[in-house]
């Protein structure tokens, strides 16, 4: 395992912005991607709205839009584009109620999965706190709906926590997502800062194993942000807590500030301090770490591995 003992700061940069002068440190060069463009790029977009779909790839502002809609892949986020919870990370609208649920959306996202002629896709949703279900059912049917248009395809969910309970994670997991993904989010101390007062580091980490003890086998995943103010130990301490839930695969990126009203940047770690951790997580047991300055949850990378992963698990041709 690397030697993780350094003098403070020396793998950051602009670290606390309150130090750089500027509630915006500057991003540094490994941070800069080029704007989204391009055939492919243009046609998800259309197909989205012809369609009244969401992805989490332009709710949330990831940075890797461009890359994953060029190449073909977008992530779907279900039940709309805004959610009951307010974590100070997160740039997708919040409310008390959402909208209602789209009782056509599962056979919509088929629909458009089948247009597009993915055999990977991801799904995500905001919470839902105000259903009485928290859109478990609905989770679960548009999971369903895929697997029966294509046996072939492989689906990857990632879930709100549905408040720790058991009931309604199974009705989820029965569905047969291959990949069962929740994230932490953030180390333990910085939890109630960074995340809504309703989520919890504890009860992630409850939902991931009870994911486990629901459906044996079940491949599950979870994602790290960095640079919040988290220490080494911090990270390397979740990473065990994650592996000691029965977690599979784990994705750890920079967090980047979406606005002024959110959370500020509290340090940019450098490509090699993600190397890194790569090699921290590998060693406790994690099956594949994407590290990375812009990783996100639902990753590319990760997803080339998990075909691979999956088809050796099932005996399917990769």
């Amino acid at each position: 395992m690397p030697d993780l003992n350094r003098p403070p700061g020396e793998f950051l940069i602009a670290t606390n912005a309150r130090l750089a002068g500027s509630n915006h440190p500057p991003k540094p060069p490994w941070l800069r991607v080029r704007p989204p463009g391009g055939e492919s790029y243009l046609r998800i977009k259309s197909l989205l709205r012809e369609n009244g779909l969401h992805t989490v790839c332009e709710e949330a502002q990831c940075p890797n839009v461009g890359e994953c809609w060029g190449g073909g892949t977008a992530t779907f986020m279900l039940m709309g584009d805004t959610c009951t919870r307010g974590c100070r990370f997160c740039a997708v609208k919040t409310a008390k109620v959402g909208a209602p649920l789209d009782p056509d959306e599962p056979s919509k996202v088929a629909a458009s999965i089948a247009a597009l002629g993915l055999d990977y896709v991801v799904l995500t949703s905001v919470d839902r706190d105000d259903l009485p279900d928290q859109g478990a059912a609905h989770v679960a049917e548009t999971i369903a709906r895929l697997r029966a248009s294509d046996p072939r395809l492989l689906v990857e969910v990632l879930i709100p926590d549905f408040q720790g309970r058991r009931d309604l994670l199974q009705t989820v997991v029965e569905a047969g997502p291959h990949v069962l993904a929740h994230n932490v989010e953030t180390v333990a101390r910085l939890t109630p800062t960074v995340r809504d007062a309703r989520a919890g580091y504890r009860q992630s980490l409850s939902v991931l194993r009870m994911g486990k003890e629901i459906r044996p086998g079940q491949v599950t995943k979870s994602s790290l942000m960095v640079g919040l103010g988290e220490t080494d130990d911090e990270v390397v301490a979740a990473m065990r807590d994650l592996r000691e839930a029965g977690v599979d695969v784990l994705t750890i990126g920079q967090y980047l500030r979406p606005s002024a009203w959110h959370l500020p940047v509290d340090g940019y770690v450098p490509p090699e301090r993600f190397r890194r951790y790569e090699e921290i997580g590998l060693s406790l047991g994690f099956a594949y770490v994407a590290s990375g300055p812009l990783v996100r949850s639902s990753y590319r990378a990760g997803e080339y591995f998990l075909k691979s992963y999956l088809s050796q698990r099932t005996g399917a041709k990769a």
